[in-house]
């Protein structure tokens, strides 16, 4: 089929839950702040320019309907969004710490994004896609566990590029030993890798993080792998030689989508480059590009309505 679609991302949608204040009362104030890290990913590829489509499921339910319309107005295509009539949307609650990082509280005994069948996805999506990108947590449980599997194994039949980012969270898991073997099934079948610092120590069990993404080329032989380690920076493992670029220091609120907003600009210099005609040069550029986006995603909250602007990314890289 004809490829129309830059990136179609199957995944997790949900609505995140931010401190914002307080009440007159001392009552903390939440804000809600669409989510979900495959959708946040295709969210910053729109503001660069690409074409993209989401594959999913949310209640119908007032969050659901906030999502998809949150979606289709920033210009992802959500006709492979389903609304489920008897399971709520899934939230969660994001709780700050002083340096910007966070941790989640899941509300998802069941969220409406597990409940997405086989038979609901809608594969002439992925088929008219150049990239089919995915993550762990639509692995977690079925049927969206069978859904995620059926989908790749279509875009691989197609042709698509495929991108995969663990997203690890713990809580989520029954046992941490199913989200590596998750873990482990999307390095087997993807093209390139965006794995965090933490996430590779955990996969690996290797301290040191060019142990751990060797012991994953060797293992997988995955053939573009970016590693992100906060704001120490970023680096590319291509071929036989490594890039690293360090990061940009802003005045960081909270760091939710920081992950997700590399992952859209790192897959948007792929798309630019190809996979095959990457040198060291072009990987320093798309990390350094990364970098900035994601440094500047954790000056705001929330993360669908918060990718920067391609503008403001030139402006800080040229700081």
């Amino acid at each position: 089929m004809e490829k129309i679609y830059d990136v179609t991302a199957l995944g997790e949608m949900l609505i995140d839950f931010a401190v914002n204040g307080e009440s007159e009362q001392g009552n903390q104030l939440f804000e809600a702040c669409p989510g979900g890290a495959p959708c946040n990913v295709l969210a910053m590829l729109n503001k660069l320019g690409r074409k993209t489509a989401f594959i999913g499921k949310v209640g119908d339910d007032q969050f659901g309907k906030l999502l998809r319309d949150t979606i289709t107005n920033i210009g992802i295509e959500a006709k492979g969004l389903v609304m489920d009539q008897d399971i709520h949307t899934t939230l969660a609650f994001v709780h700050t710490f002083p340096d910007g990082d966070r941790e989640f509280s899941f509300y998802r005994e069941p969220g409406a994004d597990m409940m997405l069948k086989e038979e609901e996805v809608d594969y002439d999506l992925i088929r008219q896609s150049k990239v089919f990108h995915f993550g762990t947590l639509s692995m977690t449980d079925e049927p969206v566990k069978s859904a995620t599997k059926k989908a790749l194994a279509v875009a691989k039949e197609a042709g698509c590029m495929i991108t995969f980012d663990p997203n690890l969270r713990p809580p989520l898991w029954k046992t941490l030993d199913e989200a590596k073997a998750q873990m482990e099934y999307g390095f087997e079948n993807c093209d390139v890798l965006k794995i965090s610092d933490n996430e590779i120590q955990f996969v690996s069990g290797k301290e040191d993080y060019d142990e751990g993404i060797k012991y994953l080329q060797e293992k997988y032989q995955i053939p573009l792998i970016f590693l992100t380690m906060g704001k120490e920076g970023s680096r590319a493992y291509y071929k036989n030689f490594r890039v690293e670029q360090p990061g940009f220091t802003v005045k960081a609120i909270e760091t939710t989508g920081a992950g997700d907003t590399f992952c859209g600009c790192s897959i948007n210099g792929v798309l630019k480059y190809g996979l095959d005609n990457l040198d060291e040069a072009k990987l320093k550029e798309i990390l350094t590009y990364a970098n900035a986006g994601a440094a500047l995603i954790t000056m705001k909250k929330g993360a669908i309505r918060s990718m920067p602007e391609p503008e403001n990314i030139k402006e800080l890289i040229g700081k």
